[in-house]
């Protein structure tokens, strides 16, 4: 178990590390703006609308409520960690602080993949709505095909994920000018779209607890399907972390970190929880089938609402979301890999460690993130309900990287070591002892209990659409387990052995007695 330092962390020294990336680039709507573009509502509740409503009707609204109050609990005990260690790879070197070395380590090699997951599935959203704007976009057959769907948004997202892929290697200040532009366009679009769905609404906000019959026959009734319905918020309302990830490059990072990661969760659930409301009170007909369809959803809502041409520059705007929302995830992606590399936590940590003199970012992680990112769409292109099924398994692996930080925190609550003793070193965000315990408590069961319920093997997700394979519908299970056997055996027969800041990485060691301390948050 690796102690809790009590230590300044305004400086990587701290940390045993030397500044190799661009310090200072990112100001505090840029940090904001990497939570907000990361949780994307435009991306994830276009997204997955047609999910969420197919499955529980117009009531699974209320899935948006429960996940953002738990969410809300996780980005709390988050931005406290930040305010003590802003620092790249935030998931993984949170842990560092609070538990043993396989854990801390474990919680980045899950944040990673979930990460390199997850750019696949955001970019894929691109099939949902791309061909909706002009059918030249659906490039593959006519889309009628029973894989013109699916292999066509494997195409586009391949597009996009190489585009992201160039604009991360390029540098920081790209990135996130792209960032900040795009996520203008996405908050401000949002609004004009909140309103104008407003201003043709057709029915009142009691369609929320409509729940059109569904769920009958279920052993849960309706809740069985709203427990389903729930993976598509939970899709949306993560990856706030990014602002602490971006911690080294921010300017005054544990003050505006902290805020940034509160401010995105919040932002976002607000926005998106009022474009839903919108959609569903101006939907023509609700029992329309299309409106629970992949090809259909709150696409086909907008289209229909506000006409041809207004919608489609509606829908223009969520395609800069996406892209936006995947330059955010490959950003996050690529500062896990980084860190994992720069303490030889990784295979090839010296090469995915590297930085450019220049430009002053992972040059090769980015890259290798990239190529990592198309391998799983490759893998499922054959497969119809790869949107669900990625999404899914992205959610399930951050939600447990998530709890082994949330959970070590509360443990270490537990043992009275923490808050950490008041030893001069500033902290940009403090929730207090009581508040903080009941908050992390929360974050905690709540984890754990949205873990199981997106990896249960319900055919619904893992299997919705033919071919009806066993091992489609335990796909999250295999999956899942599969990542965390192979991350425990690299980790305990090889990676353990090596582990420690390379030393071109490494800060310079003080002369001091204490020197091993000073070193020690970097080499656990």
């Amino acid at each position: 178990m690796s102690q809790l330092k009590h230590h300044d962390t305004s400086g990587l020294s701290d940390f045993g590390y030397k500044q190799s990336l661009s310090t200072g680039s990112i100001g505090k709507f840029a940090s904001f703006a990497a939570g907000v573009s990361y949780i994307s509502i435009l991306t994830s509740v276009f997204q997955l609308f047609y999910f969420g409503y197919g499955t529980a009707g117009p009531a699974y609204w209320w899935t948006w409520v429960g996940v953002f109050v738990g969410q809300l609990m996780v980005a709390l005990v988050f931005a406290e960690l930040a305010g003590r260690y802003p620092v790249a790879g935030a998931v993984y070197n949170w842990s560092k602080q609070l538990a043993s070395k396989t854990t801390s380590w474990m919680a980045g090699w899950l944040m990673l993949i979930a990460s390199i997951v997850t750019i696949g599935a955001v970019a894929l959203s691109l099939q949902i709505t791309m061909p909706q704007i002009w059918q030249g976009f659906q490039m593959v057959g006519d889309g009628t095909g029973p894989y013109d769907f699916a292999v066509n948004g494997v195409l586009l997202a391949t597009i996009l994920i190489t585009f992201t892929t160039l604009v991360n290697a390029f540098g920081v200040k790209l990135t996130t000018a792209i960032n900040s532009i795009g996520v203008f366009v996405e908050l401000f679009a949002a609004v004009f779209l909140v309103l104008a769905l407003a201003w043709h609404a057709v029915r009142g906000p009691e369609v929320v607890f409509d729940t059109q019959g569904l769920g009958q026959g279920q052993p849960l009734g309706y809740f069985g399907v709203f427990l389903i319905a729930a993976m598509a918020s939970g899709y949306a309302m993560y990856g706030f972390d990014t602002a602490g990830s971006l911690g080294e490059e921010t300017k005054n990072p544990k003050k505006t970190a902290p805020r940034a990661i509160i401010r995105a969760v919040t932002a976002s659930f607000i926005l998106g929880g009022a474009v839903l409301l919108a959609a569903l009170l101006a939907a023509p007909d609700l029992s329309d089938p299309k409106l629970g369809e992949a090809d259909g959803g709150l696409q086909y809502i907008v289209l229909s609402v506000l006409g041809g041409p207004f919608g489609k520059a509606f829908l223009l705007c969520v395609v800069v979301a996406i892209t936006v929302c995947a330059l955010a995830v490959h950003a996050a992606a690529i500062r896990m890999m980084f860190a994992m590399a720069r303490d030889n936590n990784l295979p090839f940590s010296s090469q995915l460690a590297k930085v450019h003199p220049v430009r002053k970012t992972p040059t090769t992680a980015a890259i290798t993130t990239g190529v990592l990112a198309i391998i799983p769409l490759l893998i499922n292109i054959g497969q119809p309900a790869i949107f669900t099924i990625l999404s899914s398994i992205g959610i399930v692996l951050i939600y447990l990287a998530y709890l082994l930080v949330t959970a070590p925190m509360l443990r270490n609550r537990f043992l009275k070591k923490w808050p950490l003793a008041d030893d001069g070193a500033e902290s940009g965000f403090s929730l207090g002892k009581k508040r903080g315990f009941i908050v992390n408590l929360i974050a905690v069961v709540w984890g754990a209990a949205m873990t199981v319920n997106l990896i249960w093997p319900r055919p619904e997700i893992y299997n919705s659409e033919p071919p009806f394979e066993w091992y489609f519908q335990w796909g999250g299970v295999i999956f899942v387990g599969f990542v965390v056997v192979v991350g425990l055996l690299l980790y305990r027969l090889r990676i353990r052995h090596r582990t420690g800041v390379l030393e071109e990485h490494a800060a310079a060691v003080p002369d001091s007695a204490d020197a091993d301390d000073q070193l020690a948050p970097a080499l656990v």
